[in-house]
């Protein structure tokens, strides 16, 4: 899939004000500081689409990127920084939990984990939480230019096998870097599958 536009078309602070559910969406989540707005405007081919900030948990509001005017783009905020919520949910806002759990046109929701790190729990929890809601979602492990293959391999490897031991079904896994663009025409491709098998 190639991509000719991205537009941003609205921030929503909750549910209520979020677009219309007239086009398919993607939905890319994260632990704060775990380079999804860096890769997000890769994978959109324009500079500036997600704001990048220096400071953890920049990410506030959902926001809404139209793309190719066919399907749109969703940044949610990350769940690092935001008040632990309550019980058996995961630690993000009430507004994420309820796009998450209620937004009938969403089509898969991309968590991101930073593959330098060890599996954190903050991630696993939050893996374990979408397992019980409807949508569909994937791993994507970033910043893989920060470490070698062998080490990446261990990383995944280690993350995978603490979903196998809570329990949890194991996703398919995309490997990312917004440095080199490894492995953003796999995401792409993805997406494009998906609304083809929808279609």
């Amino acid at each position: 899939m190639n991509i000719t536009s991205a537009i941003f078309e609205v921030s929503a602070p909750h549910l209520d004000s979020c677009p219309e559910e007239t086009l398919p969406e993607f939905a890319f989540i994260g632990r704060s500081n775990v380079g999804k707005s860096s890769l997000l405007n890769v994978l959109a081919g324009k500079k500036g689409l997600a704001k990048v900030s220096a400071t953890p948990g920049f990410t506030k509001l959902i926001n809404f990127f139209i793309m190719n005017k066919t399907w749109r783009l969703v940044d949610l905020p990350g769940y690092g920084y935001a008040h632990v919520a309550r019980e058996n949910k995961a630690k993000f806002n009430d507004a994420v939990n309820d796009y998450l759990e209620n937004r009938p046109n969403l089509f898969c929701v991309f968590v991101l984990i930073d593959s330098r790190l060890t599996p954190q729990k903050i991630d696993l929890e939050f893996v374990q939480w979408l397992g019980t809601q409807e949508a569909q979602f994937v791993l994507v492990f970033t910043k893989t230019d920060k470490l070698t293959k062998a080490h990446l391999q261990k990383n995944i490897e280690a993350f995978t096998q603490s979903l196998t031991e809570i329990g949890e079904n194991v996703p398919e896994v995309f490997t990312s870097s917004a440095v080199t663009k490894n492995g953003v025409s796999d995401l792409l491709n993805f997406i494009g599958e998906t609304l083809k098998a929808s279609a």
